[in-house]
């Protein structure tokens, strides 16, 4: 893996951009650990102060400085967004690679699995969801929810390859070997479908920060937790546009704007390599 990122660092100037504007959110997230105010505190500065030497980005209406609060809500959406992708990896290549590799009556039941969450509307899901659930609806539970809901396209793919990679000679030798389905799996299966788990993690981690931020804006999430779309959501709810507060909102998109492109650079990049002849094409027009 590190020689793949080595080799899109150095040949990959859309990779290098990505991981750049990613890098600056990933900062303003670190930089909540070093926040002098209490994310959920208000009225601990002055109210609609216009950034300046004093504030860098201006405070809110509720008395908060946006910078401090965009870091904390940041960390939170990126931890929601990784804590979704990681979840979501498990049950895709634990389906995916089982599926490809016994075949048969467990493919078949899988895949049926599978394809009836490809086509389960997930929007309207988790806002009913949050109806059902609203007095326990939390941050964990809503990513807890949302991964069991976001995993049936990756696992598809990594299905299709654990096809392939069933009929290699290694596997038969790893058979014949007498090692067990769990061993050839983990050991023989997996290192051959990481890049593609790499580049579906990205578009797994901009899908679901996409729709926690879709949802917090809506106000269909825990909106007492600091995230982007929390802070959109009391921006909205306080008319900072219609009262000339356009600080408040302006950070949070600009912000979140940034993680998108970089995260769809990574992951794009990622593909590219991931397909032998067009990596073969940038390379070679490298050097």
């Amino acid at each position: 893996m590190l020689a793949i990122l080595r080799d899109l660092f150095r040949t990959n100037r859309e990779f290098t951009l990505g991981a750049l504007l990613t890098g600056i959110v990933v900062a303003v997230a670190l930089a909540s650990f070093a926040s002098p105010y209490p994310p959920l505190d208000v009225y601990v500065v002055p109210p609609d102060v216009p950034p300046g030497e004093d504030f860098l980005l201006g405070t809110t209406s509720r008395g908060q400085d946006v910078f401090w609060q965009l870091a904390a809500a940041t960390r939170n959406t990126l931890l929601f967004g990784v804590a979704v992708a990681i979840i979501s990896r498990i049950i895709a290549l634990t389906v995916g690679l089982t599926a490809g590799y016994l075949g048969g009556i467990v493919d078949r039941v899988l895949m049926s699995i599978n394809d009836t969450f490809m086509v389960v509307p997930l929007f309207p899901i988790l806002v009913l969801f949050y109806f059902v659930l609203r007095d326990s609806m939390s941050w964990g539970l809503l990513a807890l929810v949302m991964a069991c809901l976001g995993w049936a396209y990756d696992a598809r793919l990594i299905r299709s390859i654990a096809l392939s990679l069933k009929t290699r000679e290694f596997t038969r030798q790893a058979v014949f070997s007498g090692m067990g389905t769990r061993r050839i799996l983990t050991q023989e299966h997996l290192p051959y479908v990481l890049p593609i788990v790499f580049s579906t993690t990205l578009n797994n981690l901009n899908w679901s920060i996409g729709l926690e931020v879709t949802l917090s804006v809506l106000g269909f999430t825990d909106v007492n937790t600091p995230t982007i779309g929390g802070m959109v959501y009391w921006a909205n709810q306080h008319t900072a546009l219609v009262a000339g507060i356009w600080w408040w909102i302006a950070a949070p998109v600009v912000l979140v704007a940034m993680l998108f492109i970089g995260l769809y650079l990574l992951a794009s990049s990622m593909n590219e390599y991931i397909d032998p002849r067009s990596r073969l094409e940038r390379i070679g027009g490298g050097a």
